[in-house]
């Protein structure tokens, strides 16, 4: 494994059409490898517009099996370019049954395997309850040709539990595809609000697992929801090491340093010094039980 490698984060619109998606995604990969890049990562549900945000079978026609044609493409795509890749797809497990799923697939082509996002947010705008069964696969890591990596999604990255899992699976960089942005009948300021906390936890995350942290995020105006953008990577300070525009597509990068890593969790030894013993009330709901 190198010691240093960049990473590459796919900021996009989303597209009514999946060739299009499709298209826009070969092209930033393309031009990511061409740039040095060795894991690259998409938005969360980068084949469509967010279509979560009514309740319509009609989307369940978006899913496909994992893996499938889509896969087998970009299984192929990584193996041109010789990079990993991080998918962020609408998986038909069954019928009647679909996942939010990231597939990863390594630099030689290979499917590493998938993860099913845990947290299914339900809100106005965000209807996910109603086309998401939630993940049954847990938490875990990945050992890509370029590191060992982990990925949560979306409504996944405001529990400090899911991070936490994910680096003490060994990952030292976790992924983040998102679809958040704000509501127009809630105004600009408390989107800013929001957008400002969306930062704040996955910093922390960065910095309490002493981790890198890659958050990326889709652009533009979807019905009532403007998407912010602001695709970020955090280092192990929480530190903002690079950060994407609000409005429009964009490929960001960064390096990791994964000796520059392991020296600083020899000084901040976290995982040393959990006390795994004192732990047992986080499987409660809420501590008011008798």
């Amino acid at each position: 494994m190198e010691n240093k490698i960049k990473i590459a984060l796919l900021q996009n619109r989303g597209y009514d059409d999946q060739s299009q998606a499709i298209q826009a995604c070969q092209r930033q990969i393309a031009e990511a490898a061409a740039n040095g890049a060795k894991i690259l990562c998409t938005q969360e549900l980068f084949l469509s517009k967010y279509f979560c945000r009514t309740q319509n079978t009609d989307y369940f026609n978006l899913a496909e099996e994992i893996p499938a044609a889509t896969t087998a493409l970009f299984q192929q795509t990584a193996q041109k370019h010789g990079v990993v890749l991080i998918l962020s797809l609408f998986e038909r497990r069954a019928p009647g049954l679909y996942h939010n799923t990231a597939v990863v697939i390594d630099a030689d082509g290979k499917l590493l395997g998938k993860y099913r996002k845990m947290h299914i947010p339900q809100d106005p705008g965000f209807e996910e309850k109603f086309y998401f069964t939630p993940g049954d696969l847990g938490f875990g890591a990945f050992d890509s040709a370029f590191g060992r990596i982990g990925v949560i999604i979306c409504w996944d990255q405001w529990y400090p539990e899911a991070a936490r899992l994910t680096a003490l699976a060994g990952a030292n960089i976790i992924f983040c595809p998102t679809a958040i942005g704000g509501l127009d009948n809630e105004g600009e300021e408390l989107a800013q609000k929001q957008r400002q906390a969306w930062l704040s936890v996955q910093k922390g995350h960065a910095a309490a697992n002493a981790c890198y942290y890659a958050a990326v995020n889709r652009i533009g105006q979807e019905g009532e929801i403007k998407f912010w953008g602001s695709s970020f990577v955090a280092d192990f300070y929480g530190q903002k090491i690079a950060l994407a525009n609000d409005h429009a597509e964009e490929i960001l990068y960064a390096e990791c340093d994964f000796q520059a890593l392991e020296e600083h969790r020899r000084i901040w030894p976290f995982f040393r010094d959990r006390r795994i013993d004192a732990y047992g009330k986080i499987t409660r709901r809420f501590d008011d039980l008798l």
